[in-house]
């Protein structure tokens, strides 16, 4: 769809499909100028292609294909905007603390391979000849340690902790 306007109130309104098997429409803006903030408005409210009226036939018709297509299309300038917003806008993420390596002991490693290859606690404990209870209070403190809340993040964090999971089998 080319629009040569953005009406805030006419778009959400007169774009929703009525039947859920319709594809939303691209949209692409002809605008009469190049102002950064109508530009940011625009790709705020679905348009994925934006002209400028001075465009020539062939880069509507081109544009038309490109949003058609799936592409987004702008002038160079507010493209390096659009940029230079998101670098602006983002939030830099609060490092993650490096947790070192936690210490386990043998019997505690020998637990959670075990775990990692999907046993219960009542096989686990079979197979260590110790109690369910034991092998509990083995699991609360594993995942205390490495800071999870369930048995599949204990595994997946001990693993990147460079342990090897799959060296204990166990007796049958």
């Amino acid at each position: 769809m080319v629009l040569d306007f953005l009406d805030a109130r006419w778009l959400p309104i007169n774009l929703r499909s009525k039947a859920s098997n319709c594809p939303e429409p691209k949209l692409l803006l002809i605008s009469m100028n190049n102002d950064p903030d109508e530009f940011l408005k625009a790709v705020r409210r679905g348009v994925t292609g934006f002209l400028l009226k001075g465009a020539s036939l062939s880069e509507v018709l081109a544009a038309v294909r490109s949003t058609f297509g799936g592409a987004a299309v702008c002038p160079a300038e507010l493209c390096a905007h659009l940029f230079q917003h998101i670098r602006q806008s983002a939030k830099p993420r609060p490092a993650r603390p490096m947790i070192k390596r936690p210490d386990l002991t043998f019997r505690q490693q020998q637990l959670v391979c075990l775990v990692a290859k999907g046993l219960t606690n009542k096989e686990i404990a079979s197979r260590l000849n110790i109690s369910e209870y034991a092998i509990k209070n083995h699991l609360g403190r594993i995942m205390k340690r490495v800071d999870a809340e369930n048995r599949s993040q204990a595994v997946e964090a001990i693993r990147s902790h460079g342990y090897s999971l799959n060296s204990y089998g166990g007796t049958a």
